[in-house]
């Protein structure tokens, strides 16, 4: 049995769930029908410093949308999938188009059609108000609910365990005037 800095150290490629884990799992559509969705701006800046640290970053989602789009390209996650129906297929292609192995790889989820991408990846991360049965399953639960900076947690957890956190902090706090 791995413990959680093992699992860490492993970790190359981070995989999260949109709705419950990014957003507050919240759905509102304008008057003309547009969905509308809320992204926790810890959560994007923790994405970046993922991409600094010379991470990979995927989301897979259930939903399709072009906020989804927008802001995977805004914080630097090279691969999306939406509509995903089966989110186990949609996990083995994207290990596929990233060249990564399942143990390498953290998932971050919040409900049951997330369970298979969890318990077939190297670390399992839940969030804070995820369904019973995905934070049973997970080798991590976050403090910070969905939408509220629990993938920021993720990647903190993650980037301390590996030595890489700190140099990120450092070079912000080095820049004078």
């Amino acid at each position: 049995m791995k413990t959680l800095r093992e699992r860490c150290a492993a970790i190359d490629l981070l995989v999260v769930d949109v709705d419950g884990v990014l957003t507050d799992g919240g759905i509102a559509y304008t008057a003309n029908g547009v969905e509308v969705k809320r992204f926790h701006v810890r959560d994007g800046s923790g994405l970046k410093c993922w991409e600094q640290a010379g991470k990979a970053a995927g989301l897979i989602t259930g939903r399709t949308s072009p906020a989804v789009e927008l802001r995977a390209k805004e914080v630097g996650v090279g691969f999306v999938i939406q509509g995903a129906a089966d989110k186990l297929a949609a996990l083995r292609r994207l290990l596929g188009e990233a060249g990564v192995t399942a143990e390498r790889t953290c998932y971050v989820g919040d409900d049951l059609p997330d369970l298979p991408p969890l318990r077939n990846c190297g670390l399992a991360a839940a969030t804070a108000d995820a369904c019973a049965e995905v934070r049973a399953d997970a080798h991590y639960v976050t403090q910070a609910p969905g939408g509220h900076g629990a993938v920021r947690e993720v990647i903190e957890l993650i980037l301390r365990c590996q030595g890489r956190w700190q140099p990120l902090v450092d070079r912000p706090r080095g820049e004078r005037l």
